[in-house]
């Protein structure tokens, strides 16, 4: 029954991006499994990243529930739209509820859609993974689908005004082969190839992106190492500490 509110809003997400008249550029789709369970993996550079990492299931005919926090439920619009499509709330206090809904989510044949960093990276680069994406692929005894996105933070991110003008911005997605996660091997082993994984698609996704900051004025979007004037990771951490 979740379909009856979800396809509905990927066609809402379709017009929308059609109408901000967005070049998506994706590749890697068919590494999403047509069928069972799976865990979906992406860096989290924008407040619209579900949406995009959605867009790379469609081809495979697949919708993912991702998991959010749970404040986004409460709202008034969002919150009976997320319920309907059947996304999982996570309430940090009690995270082993949220934990405990996507193996059943996992066991069930579902893709769950996990951002590892936890919240949005202000530097435009990865920070450091969390382990619950692993874990719940060990104990449901499914992959992880490891992706990337580059483009989105232009769009909406986080210390930056939204920008849904009528201008063609491109956006990259790339979907990286599946990676196994057998019960036998450390988490926090299979965390760190899986960020490596991650960082190799990001790279792959900058590299392919088809414009460059056009100005002085115009390299917030692009990280610090990349010659842009995003904060350094060890900037944000500071400023978050403070």
């Amino acid at each position: 029954m979740a379909e009856l509110v979800y396809r509905p809003v990927i066609g809402v997400a379709k017009t929308f991006f059609k109408a901000l008249d967005l070049k998506i550029d994706c590749k890697g789709s068919e590494n999403i499994p047509r069928s069972g369970g799976a865990v979906l993996v992406s860096n989290h550079i924008s407040y619209l990243d579900f949406i995009f990492d959605g867009l790379a299931a469609l081809p495979q005919k697949r919708v993912v529930r991702f998991m959010a926090k749970e404040s986004v439920f409460r709202h008034k619009i969002s919150g009976p739209l997320m319920r309907g499509m059947k996304h999982i709330p996570v309430d940090r206090k009690q995270g082993e509820t949220a934990y405990a809904h996507a193996l059943d989510s996992l066991r069930a044949g579902e893709i769950i859609g996990v951002f590892p960093e936890a919240t949005i990276s202000q530097s435009f680069t990865l920070k450091s993974f969390k382990s619950g994406a692993a874990r719940m692929a060990q104990e449901a005894g499914v992959p992880l689908i490891p992706m990337a996105l580059w483009g989105t933070q232009r769009l909406w991110t986080k210390g930056h005004p939204r920008n849904f003008k009528r201008q063609g911005l491109p956006v990259t997605i790339r979907v990286g082969e599946r990676m196994e996660a057998p019960k036998d091997q450390y988490a926090g082993a299979i965390t760190r190839r899986l960020r490596e994984r991650c960082q190799e698609l990001l790279e792959a996704a900058q590299r392919a992106y088809p414009v460059r900051p056009k100005g002085p004025e115009d390299t917030w979007w692009m990280p610090a190492h990349l010659g842009g004037t995003a904060p350094t990771p060890a900037e944000v951490r500071a400023a978050e500490a403070g």
